[in-house]
């Protein structure tokens, strides 16, 4: 069969198409529609926790400092029993930068009935301690730590194991279970206050 042909016109010399060429599908509405979603929804729970966080620290049931916090309630009367027990050793330590408290101390002890060698003395690692404090090992040694307290007159008791013995095992004996109490002279016995003793 024979080919026919048609005279060249302005539409064989076209140039090449650079971009797409027809219609082309839109992206889909309903990812968008999730994304929107989400951000409004992480924005109402961020709207929603500041205000009740706000309203909280507004009402005062939500505070920063210790300003509000109340106040311990102390004693007038000790919550364990005293007992002077001149059986345990005493040191004592001067916490402050006054010369002369841990000598001073020692003698009342030895007046109140310690022995003059179960009685040491010498100075705290700090001259900035506040209040006198009598520390004990264990709660069997409160009373005894009570009644040294009162002994010497206006010291607190604190149960530590600050400077108490520990065991040797290199000898036969328990050395831990040597009874003694310590005695950190503060900055309140400073400048000549003494207080009397008490009980």
């Amino acid at each position: 069969m024979a080919r026919s042909t048609f005279p060249r016109d302005r539409f064989d010399d076209l140039p090449d198409a650079s971009g797409r060429v027809g219609a082309h599908r839109a992206e889909s509405p309903r990812s968008r529609g999730w994304i929107v979603f989400l951000w409004a929804a992480i924005a109402t729970l961020v709207l929603i926790i500041a205000g009740v966080f706000a309203t909280l620290v507004l009402s005062g049931r939500l505070s920063f400092g210790d300003a509000d916090a109340p106040a311990p309630v102390i004693s007038a009367e000790p919550t364990t029993p005293s007992v002077i027990d001149t059986s345990y050793t005493v040191v004592v330590l001067n916490g402050t930068p006054q010369d002369g408290l841990a000598a001073s101390l020692r003698e009342q002890l030895v007046a109140a009935g310690w022995s003059g060698d179960d009685v040491e003395t010498g100075n705290s690692d700090t001259t900035d301690f506040a209040t006198t404090t009598v520390y004990y090992k264990g709660e069997a040694d409160a009373a005894a730590a009570e009644g040294l307290a009162q002994t010497i007159g206006g010291a607190q008791t604190a149960q530590s194991d600050f400077l108490q013995p520990a065991d040797d095992p290199g000898t036969p004996d328990d050395e831990s279970a040597a009874k003694r109490l310590i005695v950190v002279i503060g900055l309140d016995r400073a400048g000549g206050a003494t207080p009397a003793p008490t009980g």
